[in-house]
């Protein structure tokens, strides 16, 4: 599909519908732009899998009509797949100084190191992208220079919020610059794309000084070791560590890979310079328990971060006794209660004192609850509110309050469909390919494919292999070898085999002559026989392959 010279397109092909695995394309004059390029994480429905991120099948089939990737900011849902698709969109990538740096050291462990184009821009910068034209406007959110993108063309001027909040003291990082937001609103605006992620949230979103000083007044008193786990990515809260630490006579240290690659990234650009070095985490432990605040990888429960390991007793470095606290200063990202909930219950294990969101105000979100959301509309008020970066019941929710701020008209899209912002009221007027990819070991894999099918149903119902050696009549020759995975305990149904052979003997016996001389048909009717016989034994049906041997 080629964008119309007389029409302002806007494709999701992640973001809408989800949080996460942002990737937007707006479409004018025979052009497409691109804005974020971000993954999301496996969870359990999807084993074996920690990363996936959008099928950008549609554009890369028209790269040759990019003009370019604009990254509105560093999170992972973001920025995280550019070192995944880079390869088959092969456009510049345009980011302010902090998430360029982010990107790179990314990149510098691919093979793509050295090979991505990337035009850092500055805070308010301006680049022009033709039929684009785009400007930044700096916000707030909860990490260095979040950024909305203006993009004008001659059919109208779309504001792309990407994340944000309105904080009035963010620590690090200006503030938002209302002024230029408000400038927007009275030059006209035709549409705004706008963060939906807490749409359902009443008041506003909280400041990271109040954070500041609730975890100042938690620390105060405590015994033993204190370890804080954050996302990495947050800026804020690890100048707020090395503070609270420095109040209570304790030394800061980070436990953490990603942790170290942010800090650097955030010394590189300008931000944390007031601060002392972190402790190493190899010194961390030969420190009195009592002068240790310790910044960990983990809010999430992901199983390798540092908190878990930790947890474990299986940390080279770090540890936590009786008496210790944990304080997790995150929220928690929907599909992570269980993983969050098995840590926590590891750390009361060991006797730690944990510490949530329910116990203490210890975080504050990154993203606008419904007065910010209603500001932000007083402010630009567009003439289409288009909800993304959020399921279907946050869209819903932030559809209706545009309409409630007076916005003429609401658009809630899902991924794979165009809308047409102008010209004329918005509308959908098209649906192309949209999916998920998933990094399979080293492999980038359609989510919907065959490969994840047969994975998910080896993970629920196991499988069941036989090779059968038959004569050029399709006679058993001997009895088939059969191997049965995740069905029953080894040694626990002796009966199973013989189950399992006698499906087959009987599956061979009911078909004709012509049946079984021909390998495929054979190899099916015994599949069949053997699903049905596990399946009345079990109450499972397998993944089931059959080998035909046949010896003429």
């Amino acid at each position: 599909m080629i964008p119309g010279k007389d029409e302002l397109l806007f494709l999701p092909l992640g973001g809408a519908g989800e949080i996460g695995m942002n990737l937007n394309l707006y479409g004018h004059d025979g052009r497409w732009l691109a804005i974020d390029c971000g993954v999301t994480f496996g969870d359990d429905t999807t084993p074996g899998i920690d990363v996936m991120m959008p099928d950008p099948a549609f554009i890369a089939e028209r790269r040759e009509s990019l003009v370019g990737l604009v990254l509105t900011h560093a999170h992972e849902d973001h920025l995280g797949a550019v070192p995944y698709l880079w390869p088959r969109l092969k456009c510049t990538v345009y980011a302010t100084p902090f998430a360029a740096n982010v990107l790179r050291r990314k990149l510098k462990e691919t093979p793509l190191h050295g090979k991505v184009p990337i035009v850092e821009l500055p805070m308010s910068g301006h680049v022009s992208l033709p039929p684009f034209d785009l400007e930044l406007v700096t916000l707030t959110h909860s990490i260095p220079e979040p950024n909305a993108v203006v993009i004008r063309t001659k059919l109208g001027t779309v504001l792309h919020t990407g994340d944000w909040k309105l904080d009035p003291e963010p620590l690090v990082g200006p503030l938002t610059d209302e002024a230029a937001l408000r400038k927007l609103g009275d030059e006209g605006v035709l549409a705004m794309v706008c963060d939906s992620t807490n749409a359902l949230v009443p008041g506003a979103s909280g400041s990271e000084a109040e954070v500041r000083e609730g975890l100042m007044k938690l620390v105060a008193g405590r015994t033993g070791r204190v370890a804080v786990a954050c996302f990495a990515s947050n800026i804020a809260r690890l100048e707020t560590a090395s503070v609270v630490a420095a109040a209570h006579n304790r030394n800061a240290g980070l436990v953490g890979r990603s942790l170290y690659k942010m800090e650097e990234a955030a010394r590189e650009t300008g931000y944390l310079k007031n601060l002392p070095p972190f402790v190493d985490e190899h010194d961390l432990d030969f420190l009195p328990r009592d002068s240790v605040l310790m910044l960990c990888t983990g809010s999430q429960g992901e199983p390798r971060s540092a908190l878990a390991r930790i947890a474990r007793g299986q940390h080279p470095h770090a540890r936590l006794e009786p008496g210790d606290t944990v304080i997790f200063s995150s929220r928690v990202i929907p599909g992570n209660e269980r993983s969050i909930g098995r840590l926590q219950d590891d750390l009361a294990k060991l006797g730690v004192d944990v510490i949530t969101t329910r116990d203490a105000f210890v975080h504050v979100s990154g993203h606008p609850a419904r007065d910010e959301l209603a500001t932000m509309y007083q402010w630009v008020r567009p003439k289409i509110a288009v909800p993304v970066h959020g399921e279907h019941r946050h869209m819903r929710a932030h559809a209706a309050l545009a309409e409630e701020c007076q916005v003429p008209q609401a658009a809630v899209v899902e991924n794979g469909q165009i809308l047409r912002l102008a010209p004329g009221p918005a509308e959908i007027i098209a649906e192309v390919p949209s999916g998920r990819l998933v990094l399979d070991g080293t492999s980038l894999v359609p989510l919907s494919g065959e490969l994840m099918r047969a994975r998910s149903r080896l993970a629920t119902s196991g499988a069941v292999i036989a090779t059968l050696v038959v004569d050029r009549a399709g006679k058993l020759m001997t009895n088939p070898q059969i191997s049965a995975h995740g069905l029953v305990d080894p040694g626990g149904d002796n009966q199973l085999q013989e189950r399992v052979t006698e499906a087959i003997r009987e599956a061979i016996e009911d078909m004709d002559s012509a049946g079984r001389s021909n390998d495929d048909a054979l190899a099916e009717a015994v599949r069949r026989g053997v699903r049905r016989a596990v399946n009345a034994a079990h109450g499972k049906k397998p993944m089931t392959d059959i080998h035909v041997v046949r010896v003429k």
